[in-house]
């Protein structure tokens, strides 16, 4: 198992899978974090000052870190665990350290379980993910589409 993917050794499949997801994760925090400093511009800010936001901030700083870094072993709720993070304003203090964590479980799992789930599914034929990657653009771009069609 020195050769994994194309002849990549497993060391940089590994550091793909790792960069990838540390790139994934802190781009989704940040644009949570966006999303709060535009919220505060606008009519959602005098909901961002609720004694609620203000106690699911407190508990995020206290529990954030773990809940980041095992939020990497799921599918779907990654995403709006990162998000949630940025937009509570999570201190970078806590959050790095639990992406980082997270990344290395996510890299783990993707470069021994996905690689080999991956091979056996497509027979190593890499060029399915190319197909994969863009059905699910135009799934997001008919379905963008329809939900702006809808409202007008």
């Amino acid at each position: 198992m020195s050769d994994l993917v194309d002849g990549w050794p497993v060391w940089a499949v590994f550091g793909a899978f790792f960069v990838i997801a540390m790139l994934r994760s802190n781009g989704t925090y940040w644009a949570g974090r966006g999303l709060r400093a535009g919220g505060a511009r606008t009519g959602l800010a005098r909901h961002l000052d609720r004694p609620a936001v203000i106690r699911t901030e407190a508990f995020v700083d206290r529990w954030g870190a773990p809940l980041v870094a095992l939020s990497f072993l799921t599918v779907g709720v990654q995403t709006l665990i990162n998000a949630a993070a940025g937009a509570l304003r999570m201190p970078l203090s806590r959050y790095v350290p639990a992406t980082i964590v997270g990344s290395i479980l996510w890299a783990t799992l993707y470069t021994s379980v996905g690689v080999a789930l991956w091979e056996a599914i497509t027979g190593g034929a890499w060029w399915w993910l190319l197909v994969i990657v863009v059905a699910g653009g135009v799934v997001v771009g008919i379905t963008m589409w329809f939900g702006r069609a809808s409202r007008t």
